[in-house]
């Protein structure tokens, strides 16, 4: 489907690939970790990624959706899955069958409703947990967590042949560990996410800030967005190492953007920061 030009950004050795502006469109995808955060308008990039996890039923973010099926299904790919808030499965279900009978066949589709607590296995060691936000009904965030074992700390520095003994004998050496890989909050007002371990710790968080003047408060309370003064509070309460803010309200150009952002943040925080829209951007490898 014709659509943005996708930004391209590079964070260690993840690649993200999105396009968000309010009430335009908004879908980010991370190939390596094969899920699409929201489905935009459903642009060709992003048709191959097996999961996508939608926030919310708005336009700008999941009208793409019956084309992202259909055109799966075109190519002779799998359905992949729809990860979306419990409360719009059956709305979905209508809009993919409507879309199917327009086109004169079924469009297959595994929808899967999903409510704050619920996780997901989508490979081997990676899982999704969902999470409530604060924008409308139902409306949810998602998180991508890697699951691993950690060598408890009395068998730290022995050698493979010990270790294969305590095997051989049934001690357990090792303990699970989950690492959170990236947090995405969706359209959201500012709440308390700092609850969340997950969120605070995710190496990476993607997080709108709608309203950057400080003029446009009203505007983001009435539609339960974020403003840049909750913004900027929310993140001196967490530890991610890279922050991608998204969903910029179009009355703000990014270079304006930058400059507030400039301002309103530590010097600390100005380093972990990139706009998404800002086709400059170029994160310092670590």
């Amino acid at each position: 489907m014709a659509s943005h030009n996708l930004v391209k950004l590079k964070i260690e050795d993840f690649e993200i690939l999105g396009y968000s502006v309010a009430g335009e469109e908004t879908v980010i995808a991370m190939p390596q970790l094969d899920v699409c955060f929201d489905i935009g308008k459903a642009p060709d990039q992003v048709i191959s990624i097996n999961n996508v996890l939608l926030t919310h039923g708005h336009m700008d973010h999941a009208a793409g959706i019956a084309y992202y099926l259909s055109h799966r299904q075109f190519c002779g790919q799998s359905p992949g899955r729809i990860f979306t808030p419990a409360n719009t499965l059956l709305p979905l279900r209508e809009i993919i069958d409507a879309f199917g009978r327009l086109d004169g066949t079924k469009i297959p589709a595994e929808l899967i409703g999903m409510q704050s607590g619920d996780e997901y296995q989508i490979k081997p060691n990676i899982i999704i947990r969902a999470f409530a936000t604060n924008h409308c009904r139902g409306s949810l965030g998602f998180c991508v967590l890697e699951k691993k074992k950690k060598l408890k700390e009395e068998y730290i520095g022995l050698d493979s042949n010990a270790i294969v003994a305590l095997k051989k004998k049934e001690i357990v050496i090792d303990y699970p560990v989950e690492v959170p890989l990236v947090t995405y909050l969706g359209d959201t007002r500012y709440d308390k996410f700092n609850k969340y371990d997950f969120i605070t710790k995710s190496k990476i968080l993607i997080a709108e800030c709608t309203f950057i003047v400080e003029e446009h408060i009203d505007r983001a309370i009435a539609g339960a967005h974020m403003h840049i003064g909750d913004f900027v509070k929310m993140l001196e309460e967490f530890e991610n190492e890279y922050i991608i803010v998204t969903h910029l309200s179009q009355r703000t150009f990014i270079q304006d953007a930058k400059k507030i952002l400039k301002a309103r943040l530590s010097k600390d925080l100005q380093k972990k920061v990139v706009l998404l829209m800002d086709r400059s951007n170029r994160f310092r490898q670590k």
